[in-house]
């Protein structure tokens, strides 16, 4: 077996978690807290119980809740600006994606400096990051766990991917109580999210046997989720498997990185304001059909994990296909680009901006641009 390495941060799990954020800021020595999140989470009432906990640990706090939708780079040097400002010495991110994403990338540029495209390449941060911690409020990104930071390049509308182990946070909560305030929309397009995190991740080149266990175990506990969302069903062992199926996924791809669903997702999600888990739901057989010839046993074994009954896992691999559709259109999800509002004269500009993309270099099929071309004609 080849060497192979996997990171993780502290994983504090289950309900009501969410009142221990104070005395784990104390443990990283935090004693003026920089708290990141967004206009969704103060109106559901999160931040002012978050508050409460650190007030209660004896932790001064800044909050910066200007975060938007889908990162941008100029955006968050107003978060730069106020933690400086503020003295503060530690992070804490309370959201979806984007509030955990914009927190990473605000720890990074207070500590090392520059702009963020600075670091678009694989571990180019030299200084420690000041103490993180993570609470996601959503069961679909999985950055509370990984190494990635996604945040859109304002000049160029692209998104750039950050990589580096001094992006995981070194605290994260999950609280399944969040996803209660979470309506089943949202709830289905995180559900794809994680869906195809545990996906890409099951078939990446850098895949090892602890990632493979954490993205079948996604893949199976999510696929039964999102039917159970569709038709309504909503409770606290649901919202727990959701979270757990998160966490797991984040592991995974945080380890084995991604592939091509992500690398044009990202694009998308750069020039259209979309939730990544939407443009997923209709990108992912497309891309799972390209990369077949290249991970046949590999999606056999998905095909068992997501229902299908597989006696051969190469030769009926391409069951795996026929059961993403099935779950996208069982969750009544789109199935083209175009039904979600992309514009067919955009797609040169996109599979440009694809081409640059990190996630391609992990994709189990080598990806050149007339490839992105030909998928993104495939899902249109």
């Amino acid at each position: 077996m080849e060497m192979f390495s996997f990171v993780s941060p502290e994983v504090i799990f289950g309900s009501g978690t969410i009142s221990q954020c104070g005395e784990s800021a104390v443990r990283l020595g935090a004693k003026k807290i920089f708290v990141i999140t967004d206009s969704d989470i103060v109106k559901a009432g999160w931040l002012e119980q978050i508050l409460h906990h650190l007030k209660s640990a004896g932790l001064e706090y800044v909050v910066w809740a200007d975060v938007l939708s889908n990162p941008q780079d100029k955006n968050l040097l107003a978060g730069v600006k106020q933690y400086k400002q503020g003295k503060c010495d530690a992070v804490l991110a309370v959201g979806g994606g984007s509030p955990i994403d914009a927190a990473k990338a605000v720890a990074l540029l207070v500590s090392n400096g520059g702009n963020v495209s600075d670091y678009e390449h694989i571990d180019s941060v030299s200084n420690p990051l000041p103490p993180m911690l993570a609470i996601p409020t959503t069961a679909g990104s999985g950055s509370e766990v990984s190494q990635f930071a996604i945040i859109v390049n304002s000049s160029e509308k692209r998104k750039m991917t950050l990589i580096s182990k001094s992006l995981i946070p070194n605290i994260a909560i999950y609280d399944p109580q969040f996803l209660a305030t979470l309506d089943n929309k949202s709830m289905l397009y995180s559900g794809f999210n994680v869906l195809s995190h545990a996906i890409e991740a099951y078939v990446s080149v850098a895949a090892n046997p602890i990632t493979d266990t954490h993205a079948l175990d996604a893949v199976n506990i999510v696929s039964s989720s999102l039917r159970k969302i569709q038709q309504g069903i909503r409770n606290d062992e649901l919202h727990r498997s959701m979270a757990v199926a998160n966490m797991k996924a984040g592991l995974a791809f945080s380890n084995a990185i991604l592939g091509a669903v992500h690398a044009i997702t990202h694009q998308i999600c750069a020039l259209y304001n979309l939730p990544a888990g939407l443009v997923d739901a209709v990108l992912l057989p497309r891309v799972m059909e390209f990369n077949l010839p290249e991970a046949r046993y590999k999606y056999g074994l998905l095909a068992e994990a997501l229902g299908e009954s597989v006696e051969d896992y190469n030769s009926e691999a391409e069951k795996v296909l026929s059961a993403v559709q099935s779950l996208v259109k069982d969750t009544e999800l789109p199935t083209s680009l175009s039904q979600i509002g992309i514009e067919s004269t955009l797609l040169p500009t996109l599979a440009n901006n694809v081409i640059k993309d990190i996630c391609l270099v992990t994709n189990p099929r080598e990806v050149v641009l007339n490839d992105v071309i030909y998928i993104l004609r495939r899902a249109y």
